[in-house]
């Protein structure tokens, strides 16, 4: 019911959005094919925005998108796609197991963004980013500070962790089906569609460009919450693995997670139990309109796929 409640309010919400055309133009969009740049295509196709995406393969098709093909990892065939920009949407998958080619691939596309005189970038970046922090926390804020420099307008959005999470082989359940998680303090999961909305209210005129945003769900779980909230939607034990921190380095890299990384994500792990994802936020009702989805919802929603849990992952 919660999630019918919000899909009335955003199709209410999204058919009395003011969009001012003379702001949007054209926007680019990168990671189209991702969680929160698919979705976000997807929104800029119901509501008939215009849009051209960057793919790095010939053949890709995105519905109501122009896709052009360009690599982030090759700054030399980004100009083309950036002719006639106005408005850039900047995400990429990682850092994993190495920021270097995240923080260069971004860069890359805000030298082309300055390069072709895009107005304004929105930026999605993470919940905790700050100079020297673990992955992906550093790896942002470098992102960032780089764009504030750059003299381009500028919008960033944190989401906090992104409830797709759960589907997608990213959140580890181990052979028995139990949650394996590392840290011990609530998270405030946001649903990745209310990131994409977010991004969506910006580039579209209808919530104002600039800031940094911290985006997150209604409310924050422990492990141990979020293992009940699944039990109770699948109508099965969902147990809860939780070792302490001091454990945490070798059983990852027992798991064969690369050591590189491993000290980031124990680090991280201390800031999470630490409480560095624990804050509620409004920003996805100050941007959107919108209530943001319940992580109750979103498991109601995928529970024919949670059910086929454990997923693969480097656990199994």
């Amino acid at each position: 019911m919660a999630e019918a409640a919000h899909g009335e309010q955003s199709t209410i919400h999204r058919c009395s959005t003011f969009i001012d055309e003379s702001r949007v133009l054209m926007i680019l969009i990168t990671g189209a094919t991702g969680t929160i740049g698919g979705a976000l295509a997807r929104r800029l196709t119901a509501d008939g925005v215009p849009f051209r995406a960057l793919v790095r393969r010939e053949g890709v098709t995105i519905p109501g998108a122009e896709v052009v093909v360009g690599d982030l990892d090759d700054p030399a065939t980004l100009p083309e796609a950036f002719v006639g920009v106005s408005q850039l949407f900047l995400n990429t998958p990682g850092p994993y197991p190495d920021e270097e080619p995240v923080i260069a691939q971004q860069l890359a596309a805000i030298d082309a963004a300055v390069a072709a005189g895009v107005e304004h970038v929105v930026k999605v970046s993470a919940v905790g980013a700050r100079a020297g922090g673990p992955m992906p926390f550093g790896t942002h804020a470098k992102i960032e500070a780089y764009l504030a420099d750059s003299g381009l307008a500028g919008t960033v959005l944190r989401p906090n962790t992104v409830m797709q999470n759960l589907v997608r082989g990213i959140t580890i359940f181990t052979p028995d089906g139990d949650l394996f998680e590392a840290f011990g303090g609530k998270i405030a999961h946001v649903d990745a569609r209310d990131v994409a909305d977010c991004a969506f209210a910006v580039l579209t005129g209808s919530a104002p460009r600039g800031g940094a945003h911290d985006l997150t769900g209604p409310g924050a779980l422990t492990a141990a919450e979020l293992a009940a909230a699944l039990s109770a939607a699948l109508d099965r034990e969902i147990g809860l693995v939780q070792p302490d921190l001091d454990e945490l380095e070798p059983i990852l890299v027992g798991q064969g997670m690369p050591e590189s990384y491993v000290k980031h994500f124990v680090e991280l792990a201390r800031l999470v139990t630490a409480g560095a994802l624990a804050e509620v936020t409004t920003a996805v009702t100050d941007l959107t309109g919108n209530s943001p989805r319940s992580i109750e919802a979103f498991i109601a929603e995928h529970r024919d796929q949670l059910r086929g849990v454990p997923a693969k992952s480097f656990w199994a």
